[in-house]
């Protein structure tokens, strides 16, 4: 079965905060959960959005926000549902935000735990390059660090 990656549309939302949820108990992403969690998934400045759907049901999530440096976007609020892992869900997603973001004339920029090795894998795989290895901004916590990716030429 293979995945199929579309626009998000509102009446997704309620599906994608249950299967962030499911991600959250598994692999603690996001990190710190949000008070509001359909409003997280939908950052300021949102470029676009995108599902993954695996049998009809939403399977996975991703976003494009504005970059802090000129000319990039930041690929984020990226998940994939435990139960959909192993369908190249997260590399489809990945592709389709990587095309929104050229398309547009932007470089697709992204962070990362470090201790999320799986999506580090799936990264590097991808052909990203790491530019940085530095503490996470959005936590006080000094043991949090991120890696940082440029995407592909």
């Amino acid at each position: 079965m293979t995945a199929h990656i579309r626009l998000r549309r509102d009446a997704d939302l309620a599906a994608c905060v249950r299967i962030l949820s499911d991600v959250h108990t598994r692999d603690s992403y996001p990190l710190n959960w949000p008070a509001d969690p359909a409003g997280w998934l939908t950052p300021d400045g949102l470029l676009g959005a995108w599902v993954a759907e695996l049998g009809g049901e939403v399977t996975g999530h991703a976003v494009l926000s504005p970059g802090d440096e000129a000319g990039t976007c930041q690929v984020n609020r990226l998940y994939v549902s435990p139960a959909a892992r192993g369908h190249r869900v997260g590399e489809l997603l990945m592709d389709r935000v990587t095309c929104a973001a050229r398309k547009s004339g932007l470089r697709p920029v992204l962070d990362v735990v470090t201790t999320n090795t799986a999506a580090v894998a799936l990264y590097e795989r991808l052909g990203w390059i790491r530019t940085a290895t530095v503490h996470a901004y959005w936590t006080a916590d000094p043991a949090v660090m991120m890696h940082q990716y440029r995407g592909p030429v």
